[in-house]
């Protein structure tokens, strides 16, 4: 199991780091969007800081997947992401779907394998 959630965490460490790699140093064009796809996108563009906070905070979290350092905040700081990645291929860009599908299955897994570290999150206490 050990070997397991290194390999997960690792490969998608390496997926988060190189895709913003890959949108800072604009390494690979970026495709026409047609439809409700653009629309969402256009959007998104118009607030001006989101995709570079957006991706910025995908490669500091996927260093941290890769180095083994934060893991468990970096999962925590991943999860929307990775929803709403999943909901965008869900909806509006199908093709997109074995990458999103992954994503949420090895978060689900790499939570599964950090619980402990998750386990105080889930203890109910009394404030005063």
């Amino acid at each position: 199991m050990k070997i397991a959630v290194i390999i997960v965490r690792t490969l998608v460490g390496l997926l988060f780091t190189l895709s913003s790699v890959a949108y800072f140093a604009n390494l690979v064009p970026q495709p026409e969007l047609t439809g409700p796809l653009k629309t969402f996108t256009d959007g998104l563009a118009a607030s001006g800081y989101f995709m570079t906070l957006l991706k910025v905070t995908e490669l500091i979290c996927g260093i941290a997947l890769i180095s083994g350092y934060f893991v468990p905040l970096a999962l925590v700081i991943l999860a929307p992401i990775v929803i709403n990645i999943f909901f965008v291929h869900l909806m509006l860009a199908p093709e997109g779907m074995p990458i999103a599908g992954f994503l949420v299955l090895a978060n689900i897994f790499l939570g599964y394998g950090y619980r402990k570290s998750y386990e105080q999150l889930f203890v109910p206490r009394q404030t005063f």
